[in-house]
């Protein structure tokens, strides 16, 4: 097992990195059916080798590693990496507390970026420096996937008016609830804040801002970073609603 310090940079949401909601967290994300997806592209291409950016509490890790591929998982949030930590067989995985440019040149078949990872990075500079981590650490001939969500669809617009309280009962923690409590949309940047209330009376907010790009500008950002756009495919999960990326390191 080995470990990276995240630097200066800005920390993450207080969902993934706030032990008590990082210990909630795989509940409140429910079924996570775009996994079954990476893994058949990561089997099409025959990734052997496997760095998981933003790897939260290891759920695509752990099921990759059991596929016998060599995990390496890194996340900026050290409350959801010890979530991973203590998940069964989760010593067959390297895990990493830093950010994409934090990674060493491991010369990997593949790297993957699932769920809104790819849409945390609200600066055209913080997005450039991830993906050029990521070229660093990947073999010539590499692959990286991942999935951002498209802006026709404006997604926001269904969030926004989904204002119902929600309520989770997570194994070991009990009964939580959650509200949203607030929304801004600044395009390109859609900002939201949620509330989790829990049965000893504690209550703990957390807010997200995600960027939406269109294709042409994922396409950019991915030659400026020396990748080739090798195809951009629907997610079958989410028909018509997010772009599934897969670039080629030249």
């Amino acid at each position: 097992m080995t470990e990276s310090s995240p630097g200066s940079r800005p920390g993450p949401d207080p969902l993934f990195a706030e032990p008590r909601l990082a210990a909630c967290y795989d509940t409140f994300d429910g079924e996570r059916d775009d996994l079954t997806n990476y893994r058949a592209i990561l089997a099409e291409h025959g990734a052997r080798t496997v760095i998981d950016i933003g790897c939260g509490t290891g759920s695509l890790a752990l099921l990759l590693a059991a596929d016998g591929i060599r995990v390496t998982g890194i996340d900026p949030a050290l409350a959801s990496l010890e979530v991973a930590r203590a998940k069964p067989r989760a010593e067959s995985v390297t895990w990493l507390h830093g950010t994409a440019e934090d990674l060493p040149a491991l010369e990997a078949d593949a790297a993957v970026m699932t769920g809104n990872v790819a849409q945390v990075f609200t600066t055209d500079e913080a997005w450039t420096a991830t993906l050029r981590g990521i070229r660093r650490a990947l073999r010539r001939g590499g692959v990286l996937v991942f999935e951002s969500r498209r802006p026709e669809r404006r997604a926001w617009e269904e969030w926004q008016a989904d204002t119902a309280e929600t309520v989770h009962e997570v194994p070991g923690v009990g009964t939580v609830r959650q509200r949203s409590t607030g929304f801004e949309v600044a395009l390109p940047l859609v900002t939201f804040s949620d509330e989790f209330r829990f049965e000893d009376g504690t209550v703990l907010t957390s807010t997200s801002t995600l960027r939406w790009r269109d294709e042409a500008e994922l396409r950019a950002s991915l030659e400026a970073a020396r990748f080739d756009v090798e195809e951009v495919r629907d997610a079958p999960d989410r028909p018509g609603r997010e772009f599934v990326v897969i670039a080629r390191a030249v």
